[in-house]
């Protein structure tokens, strides 16, 4: 008999998601043909849940052009490759696209799935032999329908928690972080003397909205357009966190203790296997102050930092090692701290007047706020209230615990005591591998008609429920309680007997610290033999030739140097002329490098009518030093130049432009492109070369940059310039002050 399935992606919040479609996907393609007859059901328009489907799809909580925090080697199903030149890192609108190329490949046309789009579940009751769900089709009646199963793939974004000293009408703005678009929907045509935006919120997404907002902030004030803002130059970002956090960036190195250090998306070594033990046990949940110790230290190797250097409020003492680390991901969070765009406060936001917050348990007042956006997550009760009040008990539904909301099996699956209720990607952070896995379970329990001895053995082992409920008021509680991810992928596929994929490590190095090439664990490791799997081996050997490139070649470097020349450089640069027309000398200085969106101005050389190609919607640096040039003949002069330094992430190039005289926050032609050699030896740092005609001036340039981990330390840069009228030398050497 065929058993039908409503699968609820979302009630009146989210759309059909990553959890959703493959729930749909997992029953209807890894059970028996037949076994299912599933109903999608989505209050949304279209599918993708929290992710936008197009550009321009802005009604969605992630920002459309939002970089993924995960790469698309974390981010895909095992059996459905991303398109071919797709971007390590994708946007939002990307990550929706996928999804939906998912769907029209797995399920559009099966004949057992039916797609309910903007249908909200209005409740659900539970019957002798199965459900009753009620639903509500927008502009129509309600409908009463029957179903064997229910599985919840509604996500943990129900309704977006606002602090109470900020629920009552305020003097300023106030918007939760996941409806923030841009500086003009949260300040309007600003007011005069500008104000602080104060963001509250101290964990990932506090620090991912603040790096947001900063570099709209920095762009808008560098930017050669009016932003539209009044006295856009005199607002500054406020940033309330209860402890210090981790700041990783979005590329990092699996050999950071190297001057000449590789760089890959962080997941590559984030989730490198040959760092963890053979058989992995689950580095989350309860955390010891002897493992709160290690993991900080992992952490500051990785970074190469304590985290001092942008704020003592960053930084992490003897006392911030006993607990429980936290993390957060954000190219330009801490960068923004050191320049002081950011500030950062300690403690909780107790009350607020006017535009006055105080904190506490210091007392702290900070004034002049004009906007506020929290960051303080979501509760997601909304997201499961269609359940029965029985149903919820039996859960141990906490709506208190905001983290822990239920208590389920077999990792976030299930509950024994309601067999025909199960769950998809019901946890904070959920992984798209994990949700898979849970998808594959639940079709293999439910379909099966005699349960295999090691998925008997798994379950009768597990200790999930009872640890959940543990772990609710444990103040030494993780930041993602659910699991270790790849512990989570282990226990799962052991339960379901499909075998981890070897790596392929085919001419990968030997990594420094253990010898071993990287072995990094993604979904495409764990295809189910029921599975159309022709996609895996192009997921696989992505991989791997990303990770070739990243571990031997110069691939990702001219990112990770862009992204870590933001700020304030101390310069050191000495001329060395052969003609007497122009004197030796010596300059002492400042150089400023300051973000802000990419422009489309500039040539591709003097003299041309020919624009340089845009080729993508990034970031870009206006570059300005300043400083006293003394020469060797004793007289000196204040000197300075300006630059524009641009990031193609298509060609993964580094380039410099001159600007134009007449307007210097303008590019006006292309000086040149930066071209790193593959270093002879990592310790030494990394070494570029450029050549360039400019009119009649033959510039050959040299480059130099010495990484401390994922940041430049220090970086030099060597001019030789020929040409009828010059023949100098010019050596410049950059520290961070």
């Amino acid at each position: 008999m065929v058993k039908s399935v409503c699968v609820i992606e979302s009630l009146t919040v989210q759309g059909a998601g990553p959890s959703g479609l493959v729930a749909a996907k997992s029953l209807l393609h890894n059970a028996p043909k037949g076994t299912f007859k599933v109903t999608l059901v989505d209050s949304k328009h279209d599918i993708g849940g929290l992710w936008p489907t197009s550009r321009d799809d802005n009604e969605r909580q992630v920002h459309p052009l939002m970089i993924a925090n995960q790469s698309k080697h974390t981010m895909h199903f095992s059996e459905h490759a991303w398109e071919e030149g797709s971007p390590q890192l994708p946007q939002a609108w990307q990550v929706g696209c996928y999804l939906k190329r998912y769907l029209n490949r797995f399920l559009a046309g099966e004949d057992s799935l039916q797609l309910e789009l903007e249908t909200q579940v209005i409740r659900t009751d539970k019957t002798d032999d199965g459900w009753d769900v009620v639903l509500r089709k927008e502009g129509q009646d309600e409908e009463k329908r029957p179903f064997d199963y229910i599985v919840v793939a509604s996500g943990f974004f129900g309704r977006p928690i606002i602090p109470q000293s900020l629920r009552s009408p305020k003097d300023v703005p106030v918007m939760h972080s996941s409806s923030y678009r841009d500086l003009k929907g949260l300040l309007g045509e600003g007011r005069p003397g500008g104000g602080k935006i104060l963001v509250v919120g101290g964990q990932m997404s506090g620090v991912e909205i603040a790096g947001t907002i900063a570099t709209h902030l920095s762009s808008a004030i560098h930017s050669s357009e009016d932003s539209g803002i009044k006295d856009i130059d005199k607002y500054t970002i406020h940033h309330i966190i209860q402890r210090p956090i981790w700041v990783f960036p979005l590329y990092t190195s699996p050999e950071a203790g190297k001057a000449a250090a590789p760089f890959l998306p962080l997941d590559f070594a984030s989730y490198n296997l040959s760092n963890r033990p053979a058989q992995l046990v689950n580095t989350q949940g309860h955390i010891s102050e002897d493992a709160a110790k290690i993991i900080h230290n992992i952490y500051q190797r990785a970074l190469g930092t304590d985290q001092s250097p942008y704020s003592d409020h960053l930084r992490f003492g003897d006392k911030d090692r006993r607990s429980q680390p936290y993390l957060a991901v954000s190219d330009w969070y801490a960068e923004f701290v050191r320049s002081g765009l950011i500030t950062i406060s300690k403690g909780r936001l107790d009350t607020m007047d006017g535009t006055t917050a105080t904190l506490s348990p210091s007392g702290e007042k900070v004034d002049d706020i004009a906007a506020v956006v929290t960051a303080t997550g979501f509760d997601p009760s909304p997201c499961i209230d269609f359940l029965p009040e029985s149903v919820l008990q039996a859960l141990s539904h906490s709506p208190k615990h905001v983290d822990q909301p239920v208590a389920l099996a077999f990792h976030g699956t299930h509950h024994p005591s309601v067999s025909n209720l199960g769950f998809v990607g019901f946890y904070r952070s959920p992984y798209w591998g994990v949700m898979q896995m849970q998808a594959r379970f639940l079709a293999r329990y439910w379909s099966q008609s005699e349960m295999s001895p090691i998925m008997r053995e798994k379950l009768d082992e597990d200790v999930s429920m009872q640890r959940t409920l543990d772990l609710r008021d444990d103040p030494r509680c993780s930041q993602f309680p659910m699991g270790d991810y790849p512990f989570l992928m282990q226990e799962m596929a052991q339960a379901l007997e499909i075998p981890q994929l070897p790596p392929l490590t085919t001419s990968l190095p030997a990594l420094s610290h253990n010898q071993q090439p990287l072995n990094t664990l993604m979904p495409s490791r764990y295809p189910d033999p029921r599975e159309d799997n022709s996609d895996t081996e192009a997921s696989l050997k992505d991989a791997w030739q990303v990770a070739l490139d990243g571990m031997t070649t110069p691939r990702f470097v001219a990112k990770a140097v862009f992204r870590s020349l933001l700020g304030t450089w101390r310069l050191e640069r000495d001329l060395v002329s052969k003609l007497p027309t122009h004197p030796s000398g010596h300059f002492s200085g400042k150089a400023q490098f300051l973000l802000r969106r990419k422009t489309t101005d500039g040539l591709q050389c003097a003299g041309s009518e020919t624009p340089a190609p845009v080729t993508d919607e990034g970031l870009e640096y206006l570059y300005i030093e300043e400083g006293e040039f003394k020469t060797d003949l004793g007289f000196g002069f204040t000197a300075t130049r300006r630059y524009v330094y641009r990031y193609d992430d298509a060609t993964d190039k580094l380039s410099v432009w001159f600007v134009k005289p007449d307007d210097l926050k303008r590019a006006d032609y292309l000086f040149h492109e930066i071209d790193f050699e593959v270093p002879e030896n990592r310790d030494d740092g990394w070494k570029a070369k450029s050549g360039h005609l400019c009119i009649d001036d033959f510039y050959d340039v040299e480059y130099g940059f010495k990484f401390n981990a994922v940041n430049l330390k220090e970086w030099d840069v060597g001019y030789t310039v020929k040409g009828p009228k010059k023949d100098y030398t010019i050596r410049g050497t950059y520290t961070r002050e």
